[in-house]
């Protein structure tokens, strides 16, 4: 089960829940992989709307590296997600605010 309050959100991967986090580490291998110059711009693409399919797939699997579950890109990208794109889009979402402002706190 996921713990807001540790910034973890959860997403179901093929009928199985899984824990998402953005652990330092997966940050920082997540701004690389997106070729971003800053975690702030990684955020505006999303707040904006302007991210790509695979900017998803890319946060996707840090988070869930993040929490534990290593992922290739390849096999989340052929992955069912219980919700499809949206939820998908939407978990991303919520992990990326999560990791950054307290559950309850505006932001």
């Amino acid at each position: 089960m996921a713990n807001p309050w540790r910034g973890e959100v959860e997403l179901v991967v093929d009928g199985e829940a899984r824990v998402m986090r953005l652990s330092l580490a997966a940050l920082a291998e997540l701004e690389a992989r997106l070729g971003a110059q800053s975690l702030i711009e990684v955020v505006e693409r999303f707040e904006t709307g302007t991210f790509r399919v695979g900017d998803l797939i890319a946060i996707l699997r840090a988070g869930l590296g993040g929490g534990g579950w290593r992922v290739s890109e390849e096999a989340l990208s052929e992955a069912e997600i219980a919700g499809g794109p949206l939820e998908a889009a939407r978990a991303a979402a919520r992990l990326l605010k999560l990791t950054f402002v307290l559950p309850g706190e505006s932001g």
